[in-house]
């Protein structure tokens, strides 16, 4: 059993991650330009299956976690939205913080399908989560994905390196409205 709560949008259904979405995960994680500003050495299949898993992990430890995106009309796997608590070596730490991430498809990029998966996060978080700190990390170069974060509230707070490479970090008290 998955506890991951089912979201939709419009759009789109927001639901936990399953043994079967594994192959489309992983053509989502190699794929170099979906992860250009990700992971730019990209993701061995094995790395990948254990990132995939900890996010039921998550749900069930944490109550929170990472939801799979998949387009309503057809079910087909876009991407995945949610939060993390990831425990990264950073300086300044985000740990206990409501960490958000969001990741799609080339194939669904450009579309508005980011900003409509995560303001479904965000409003579902408002529930058990109201007023805590969230968080994301950004690579600066990502234009998308800063436009995303300032579009639901994010507002950077810090820069640093994180795995070597340059990161925005960015900060949203939990705003009703925002």
């Amino acid at each position: 059993m998955n506890p991951a709560p089912v979201l939709q949008t419009e759009r789109l259904v927001l639901r936990g991650h399953r043994a079967e979405d594994f192959d489309s995960y992983f053509a989502m994680v190699s794929d170099p330009e979906v992860m250009r500003f990700i992971n730019r050495n990209g993701t061995p299949r094995e790395q990948a299956w254990a990132r995939m898993l900890r996010y039921p992990g998550m749900w069930a430890l944490l109550g929170f976690g990472m939801w799979v995106i998949e387009e309503r009309s057809t079910g087909r796997f876009l991407g995945e939205a949610g939060f993390l608590e990831s425990k990264r070596d950073l300086d300044p730490s985000i740990e206990g913080s409501l960490e958000m991430g969001w990741i799609l498809i080339a194939e669904a990029q450009g579309r508005g399908l980011a900003t409509e998966a995560v303001t479904a996060a965000i409003d579902w978080s408002r529930t058990l989560f109201s007023g805590r700190r969230m968080t994301c990390i950004i690579d600066p170069d990502n234009t998308a994905s800063l436009r995303v974060a300032a579009k639901h509230g994010f507002r950077e707070f810090a820069r640093t390196t994180y795995n070597t490479s340059a990161v925005v970090l960015l900060e949203r008290l939990d705003v009703q409205g925002v």
